[in-house]
């Protein structure tokens, strides 16, 4: 129901992850039994998770780490890892310098140009070492260097953008990159996004989208919603989003997956995300924690960079573990954000779900004292769900 703001203006009530929770049937499984499988692009993997395309989060050694546990990361193509040889040096300077002049150095490192034969590298590193390469690009990006990430055989291909639609008005100077025929003629699959509503994200899947990313501005590093004022909360996104899947699906015959991208901290945004119809998640800070990653122990945007607009901030998340501690376990921390597989399969168990297409038709409940009730003392000690 629209909720009247004002004469002339009503609105729809959207629901974020922390306002709802998941609500057991009447069956139970053994969290073993739980098949947590899925399929992007014709690339299966034990774990519906993938790696944001940050550069405080996937190097080489983090998408081939991340590949051998069951998962994958995405490599951005237009941050550090394509602008540098050598990126460990940037790398120290981004750790290492203060709150203040964070966004002019970033800025200044940023405005390196990309190079394709580094591109090509990276793609190349990722195979030679066995893992699955997978990249990210923003439109602009992809219409640039597309030959090159074709040339270099990589396996995935995200188009990422704050938004990303079918019907973007460009000067009469610029020619906006075909969606379509971009997934058409590249010899990978191609997932597109970002979007929030039901109407794009079956324009994206009529444009041959591989898969959909779902999310505007909920990442912890993103600062896009309140320097724009866009976004919807990552719930009801979701589900509009997986909605159109289903449609299509119907229409079709064709399924194409649903990747709810940020905002996910813990084991259970993950299932309540599922729970809302998501087939997968990317995540970027719960994984920029590892010790392997490039990061230092920081998180940044990606659109903090920008010269003209920054939208991105970096945040201090620490080093709380390995990457199998994070993603397999075992868990050495109590607050849901270690051993994601373990929650995934465990939440599953509880509620009864057999796999994610049964995980995705739990019932939900708002439930915006979720997180808070009866933990006084977690919240006044800082501890579990307290921190």
């Amino acid at each position: 129901m629209d909720i009247e703001l004002g004469r002339g203006k009503t609105a729809r009530r959207a629901y974020g992850i922390d306002e709802i929770a998941l609500v057991p049937g009447r069956r139970t499984l053994d969290p073993s039994l739980a098949d947590t499988t899925w399929d992007i692009g014709g690339i299966k993997r034990e774990i519906p998770i993938i790696a944001s395309a940050m550069d405080g989060v996937v190097d080489v050694k983090m998408a081939v780490l991340l590949s051998e546990l069951g998962s994958m990361g995405a490599l951005n193509l237009e941050g550090i890892q394509t602008r540098y040889a050598d990126p460990e040096p940037i790398l120290d300077r981004i750790a290492a310098v203060g709150p203040t002049e964070f966004v002019p150095l970033m800025q200044e490192l940023y405005a390196a140009p990309i190079q394709p034969a580094l591109i090509q590298q990276r793609i190349q590193d990722i195979k030679r070492q066995g893992g699955i390469a997978a990249v990210s690009a923003t439109p602009a990006g992809a219409a640039r260097f597309g030959t090159a990430v074709a040339e270099a055989g990589a396996d995935l291909f995200f188009i990422q953008a704050t938004v990303v639609s079918t019907s973007h008005l460009s000067p009469d100077s610029v020619t906006p990159l075909d969606l379509a025929k971009f997934c058409q003629d590249m010899p990978m699959p191609v997932a597109l996004g970002n979007c929030v509503t039901y109407e794009v994200s079956l324009s994206l899947m009529k444009a041959g989208a591989a898969a959909v990313l779902v999310g505007i501005g909920p990442g912890a590093a993103c600062t896009s919603r309140g320097v724009l004022g866009v976004g919807v909360p990552q719930a009801t996104a979701v589900a509009d989003c997986a909605a159109a899947r289903d449609d299509y699906y119907r229409e079709t015959g064709i399924y194409v997956p649903i990747i709810a991208d940020g905002g996910l901290i813990t084991g259970g945004d993950i299932c309540k995300c599922i729970a809302c119809g998501a087939d997968g998640v990317m995540i970027g800070s719960p994984f920029a924690r590892a010790a392997e990653a490039p990061g230092r122990g920081y998180h940044w945007g990606m659109a903090t960079p920008s010269p003209v607009l920054p939208r991105g901030t970096r945040i201090r998340v620490g080093t709380t573990g390995t990457v199998e501690q994070i993603l397999r376990g075992p868990a050495q921390l109590d607050d849901g954000t270690h051993n994601f597989l373990g929650a995934l399969q465990t939440s599953m168990g509880t509620l009864g779900a057999k796999n994610l297409k049964e995980m995705q038709q739990v019932e939900v409940v708002i439930a915006p004292s979720l997180l808070t009730e009866g933990k006084v003392y977690q919240k006044a000690q800082q501890l579990g769900m307290g921190k």
